[in-house]
């Protein structure tokens, strides 16, 4: 996936219900697990990335934070 054109985050994978994402400020990666495809495609097509992310993921998903080393 190439580089969002985004404030917040920097970068979206998606595999197999996993989203990972890439923050500009705040580093290191994040895996969010049980996320929908289509959730994924939301976050691709939203003009602002930043406040989709607030909305629809970032509460209702878990994740784990693989810090930058």
């Amino acid at each position: 996936m190439p580089p969002l054109t985004s404030s917040v985050p920097a970068r979206a994978e998606y595999d197999a219900s996993t989203l990972t994402l890439w923050f500009r400020h705040i580093g290191g990666r994040y895996e969010y697990a049980g996320v929908p495809e289509a959730a994924y495609h939301a976050l691709l097509a939203a003009p602002s990335k930043g406040q989709h992310f607030d909305r629809h993921i970032r509460e209702y998903c878990r994740f784990v934070h693989f810090s930058k080393k």
